[in-house]
């Protein structure tokens, strides 16, 4: 059973972040970017167990061909996407946004 996403703000200001910076390296990148990571959602929302925990009850996706993950919690009724970070970035940033 797939299960609604649901995007904290922060996550959606990271995803913004991140569309905007690849857009301004080559137009259309940042389109590349947003359907690598819709892929990554799909497979998320349809069996998101496959996705190892790495702290408590929060999992991590990693996103094809960039260097982003996507981490998110499984909440009863949806899944909650909690961040969309660059691997390179500080996990402190994320990890506040963490229940518990």
């Amino acid at each position: 059973m797939s299960l609604p996403l649901i995007f904290r703000d922060e996550a959606l200001a990271d995803l913004d972040d991140a569309y905007l910076w690849y857009e301004e390296q080559r137009q259309g990148l940042g389109v590349e970017f947003i359907r690598a990571i819709e892929t990554r959602l799909e497979q998320i929302q349809s069996n998101w167990k496959q996705f190892p925990r790495i702290r408590s009850i929060i999992r991590r996706a990693i996103v094809s061909r960039f260097p982003y993950a996507i981490f998110f919690i499984e909440q009863g009724q949806f899944i909650s996407i909690i961040a969309v970070m660059h691997h390179a970035r500080n996990p402190g940033h994320w990890q506040g946004r963490a229940p518990g």
